[in-house]
């Protein structure tokens, strides 16, 4: 089965040139049906992939240069049951995507549609890479690709501006991982993830190595869009079209932590002894980014705006579980990327039917205006639900996991404040949705700040096909936590990922790996404690929301003490998130000398 990863990037490559190059000379409906096919039939190849994985990783070596006494002489891709299972879960939301943009994006759709396939290409590149520098190459190309298709409209100065923040700020963390590149390669002349991870296993690491490694995980950081460095993300998610914001804020932006995962484990963990000073700096990372972007999105009156922040604030509680640097966080963080990616993508999908039937996508402006629409209320509401975690819908069973990972190594604490940023992200979509849908709430809210300003989207639509690409999104997102077997793959896959030194024999040695354990399927429970942080995080959001509907309804003392008290701390967090691109370049920077100091100091002091 090695001839299959490298498919994964050369379907989509081809079909992306052919349907650039042959737009004018084949009937639309036949590049429709290219343009989708090759989507879909690379999501097959990706399941027929995760599916040879489960005994052992897939290693294609191109050209046939394969190691020699432990060297790695050329590039090679390396799937193991997560990569695999990453690439299908992306290409199974670009193609929902495509099938969204068939109707919804007609303008130069020859241009959409190859840039939409070329960042395919990239994502699955990048997720089974085992070379440092092509990790590099296919961040890049998913970049190039991005800013194209944020920028798509290039007619209206919302779309360039926001492609532009997003460019620049991306391009740093590019420049920080190719120094990070640099510095490793000087320190151990190879490339190879597994021969690198292998040299540093046999000697100390010092302080080159630290800085290389803050270098390289802060350039993943930058694209994961954690906090600090997710300024770039609300600008760019609100003025790009809604296929393309599925695509970037349901699979693109998360691809960032495969990456830092991989480093880690791949690389880092044995030089660094396996201790917990890396992870407590990405814990903190993620619990800071759930609670923050969380907040922010409760602020927020523009829909992709509100989105773009739930995004943040679940790639944070995917970092935390990621920090913890165990089987289980890790588990958790790959099912909840499985489930978020789906429901990111529904929602985003119900924001651009609204955009179009109404020309608004604000809101307060929204308010009753899609009472009727049962089956945009459907998959708005059931999307919320997944993506608080609800008991069994959407991203519980990963919360959940994440929980028992956090309470198994003493920090009991943790998923209080997981599920609390899931709440807050989780209050603002109830409480848009019972404004937008149900007519409720008051007709303006100074909290939300000012509208922004948006064209109208004046489009003939086959309104049926996107309503549908919605709904099958938002209900494969939800199932995720109730399919038999799911939840112990899942942790079976996490420990494959986590065997330095089984990944490395099976790449520089190509020695099998042992025999998978018998898995059940059935479904994975979690413990009453996170059953009841589930319920509770929907209680709590639920609680928000109506308080955010009916604020002016509450006792006049209550609202002007709340009023008074929050007044002052909404203010900082606007003006931390002032739109200006210098300013997310200095926070770029801030935040990779905090980090890097911060590693230094818990490694070597």
């Amino acid at each position: 089965m090695s001839w299959i990863p490298p498919l994964l990037v050369a379907i989509p490559l081809l079909a992306a040139a052919v349907t650039a190059g042959l737009d004018h000379i084949t009937p639309r409906p036949v590049q429709d049906a290219l343009v989708v096919a090759a989507s879909a039939a690379t999501t097959a190849f990706a399941f027929v992939l995760l599916w040879s994985t489960e005994r052992r990783e897939v290693v294609h070596w191109f050209g046939g240069w394969r190691p020699h006494h432990g060297i790695a002489l050329g590039i090679d891709f390396a799937a193991g049951p997560l990569a695999a299972g990453m690439c299908a879960v992306i290409g199974l939301v670009v193609t929902l995507a495509l099938l969204y943009s068939l109707t919804f994006l007609r303008e130069a759709a020859r241009l959409f549609d190859a840039l939409m396939l070329v960042a395919l290409a990239a994502m699955c590149g990048f997720a089974m890479s085992g070379d440092l520098f092509n990790l590099f190459v296919w961040l890049e190309l998913m970049g190039v690709a991005a800013y194209a298709l944020t920028g798509f409209q290039v007619e209206r100065l919302g779309p360039v501006q926001g492609a532009v923040n997003f460019a620049i700020t991306n391009s740093i963390g590019g420049y920080l991982f190719a120094v990070g590149i640099a510095l490793l390669y000087a320190r151990t002349g190879a490339l190879n993830l597994a021969q690198i991870g292998d040299a540093l296993s046999h000697g100390s690491a010092g302080g080159l190595v630290i800085v290389a490694m803050t270098l390289l995980l802060c350039g993943f950081l930058v694209k994961g869009a954690v906090v600090p460095f997710h300024l770039w993300a609300a600008d760019a998610y609100a003025v790009a079209p809604a296929p393309v914001c599925a695509v970037l804020g349901g699979v693109m932006t998360d691809i960032g932590l495969i990456g830092v995962a991989r480093l880690h484990w791949a690389v880092f963990a044995v030089p660094f002894g396996n201790g917990h000073a890396v992870g407590d700096v990405l814990l903190w990372l993620g619990i800071v980014s759930a609670l923050l972007a969380g907040t922010m999105a409760f602020l927020q009156r523009h829909l992709k705006r509100m989105l773009a922040y739930s995004v943040v604030c679940h790639i944070g509680i995917m970092l935390a579980g990621i920090g913890l640097l165990d089987s289980s966080g890790l588990a958790g963080a790959e099912l909840i990327f499985l489930a978020h990616a789906l429901l990111t993508a529904g929602l985003f999908f119900v924001a651009g039917i609204l955009h179009v039937d109404h020309g608004l996508i604000d809101e307060l402006h929204l308010r009753g205006r899609a009472r009727g629409c049962w089956a945009l209320a459907a998959a708005w509401f059931a999307g919320t639900i997944g993506l608080v975690g609800t008991p069994y819908a959407g991203i519980y069973l990963g919360h959940g996991l994440i929980d028992e990972g956090a309470t198994a190594i003493g920090r009991p604490w943790v998923p209080a404040l997981l599920w609390l940023g899931s709440a807050l992200a989780g209050a603002a979509l109830f409480r848009a949705g019972g404004r937008i849908f149900l007519g409720w709430g008051d007709e303006d809210d100074p909290l939300l700040g000012e509208a922004m300003e948006e064209d109208p989207l004046e489009r003939e639509v086959l309104r049926p096909l996107l309503v549908g690409v919605a709904l099958v999104a938002v209900v494969l997102g939800v199932v995720v936590s109730v399919v038999p077997g799911l939840g112990q793959r899942a942790e079976y896959a996490a420990d494959r990922f986590r065997d330095t030194s089984g990944y490395a024999a099976r790449v520089l040695r190509d020695r099998p790996t042992s025999p998978p354990p018998s898995l059940s399927i059935s479904i994975r429970h979690t413990s009453l404690d996170s059953l009841l942080y589930g319920a509770g995080a929907t209680i709590v959001a639920l609680g928000l929301a109506f308080v955010g509907l009916h604020r002016r309804r509450l006792p006049r003392a209550v609202a002007a003490a709340g009023g008074r008290t929050l007044a002052s701390p909404i203010r900082v967090l606007h003006a931390l998130h002032s739109g200006v691109v210098g300013d997310y370049v200095t926070w770029v920077a801030v935040g990779t000398a905090v980090t890097g100091a911060a590693w230094a100091l818990l490694l070597r002091g």
